[in-house]
């Protein structure tokens, strides 16, 4: 019988401009320890085409698309693990129907995510940038006219309570907050665990002071945060989003950010990546705006790359990973006869 070569390509967006990665210390120990080839994709599209895929049967990826011509009757590839928790560029269902897993990496962005929402919250209640930018102009003594914001007592608000979630209830718990949520799946027994109440969205936009968009971009919650959300919000309200910029309607928040309708706001994404130079956000100095990064932490890399390449590993044996998004393809008959083949 012929030795089946489990062949794994990694995308090349892991790449720094000097052709090196911090990518490889992982990849290598786990994928060498366990005998498996890897290699960057040579090239790729911004959505991977069949072609650029055809070698290999598992796939590690960062940013690129993955659509329903990436596959086009490729009968081999078994794995798609993505590195994050986001898959708003994968068609989920064109995985599902050609047999491949679609895996993510909650294990990995939990904390660090959970503590990016906590520094938003923290520096945006301290007005930590207007502080700086006072010292820096030699306006010391103008401190007085910003005044911030004790955490105790107040409510913090998260759309959306999955992981990332109820770690960060977890951990502002000594902060000494009231906890609230707005998360139609939500168990019961989840919120009571961090000390949650679960509300509806209207009421978490009305009484938050720190309104934490922590949800999936989905088509359910897409400009979920729209106007009259917005509009509910207290003028002393903040709100912040690490999720997926498409979640909040981003020319509402703006207008009400520059009619100070609400006190502040701390965004990670956009609904435009990178954001525009022009751009009316980037005027505005009651906003802390990061580039979809302030989570990238070495925490975050090496729990996102161990999780990500610990779910090809598995399938390279035969198993199944653990954090499947497509859960409906595990009876897949063209999964389960390429799982086969890969223990033959």
């Amino acid at each position: 019988m012929q030795e089946h070569h489990f062949r794994i390509g990694i995308t090349r967006d892991f790449l720094k401009p000097d052709g090196s990665s911090d990518l490889d210390n992982i990849a290598g120990t786990l994928f060498d320890k366990a005998k498996l080839y890897w290699e960057y994709i040579p090239e790729h599209s911004s959505a991977l085409t069949a072609t650029e895929i055809v070698d290999y049967d598992a796939l590690l990826v960062l940013g690129a698309g993955i659509n329903a011509d990436t596959f086009s009757d490729n009968n081999r590839l078994a794995i798609i693990a993505r590195f994050g928790v986001g898959y708003d560029k994968v068609d989920v269902q064109a995985c599902t129907d050609n047999g491949v897993l679609l895996t993510i990496a909650p294990d990995g962005v939990r904390r660090p995510v959970a503590t990016s929402i906590l520094t938003f919250v923290l520096s945006l209640s301290h007005q930590l940038l207007i502080k700086d930018r006072l010292i820096r102009t030699g306006k010391w003594e103008d401190t007085k006219d910003y005044m911030g914001m004790g955490l105790v007592g107040k409510t913090l608000g998260l759309v959306g309570m999955g992981n990332i979630g109820k770690e960060t209830f977890k951990l502002a718990k000594p902060f000494g907050m009231h906890h609230i949520t707005y998360d139609p799946y939500v168990k019961p027994t989840d919120a009571a665990e961090v000390d949650a109440e679960i509300v509806d969205l209207d009421t978490l936009m009305r009484t938050a002071d720190f309104v934490c968009v922590c949800c999936p971009l989905s088509e359910e919650t897409r400009g979920i945060i729209d106007e009259r959300c917005i509009s509910l919000m207290k003028p002393t309200a903040y709100l912040i989003n690490t999720a997926r910029g498409p979640i909040v309607n981003q020319k509402a928040l703006t207008q009400a950010l520059q009619n100070r309708q609400i006190q502040g706001a701390g965004l990670d994404v956009f609904e435009k990546e990178p954001i525009d130079d022009d751009d009316p956000l980037l005027s505005l100095d009651n906003v802390i705006l990061t580039p979809h990064s302030i989570c990238w932490t070495d925490e975050c890399f090496e729990g996102n790359g161990r999780s990500a390449c610990e779910s090809i590993i598995n399938v390279a044996s035969g198993k199944l990973p653990k954090w499947i998004v497509n859960r409906d393809v595990i009876n897949s008959p063209k999964l389960k006869k390429k799982l086969t083949e890969l223990t033959a």
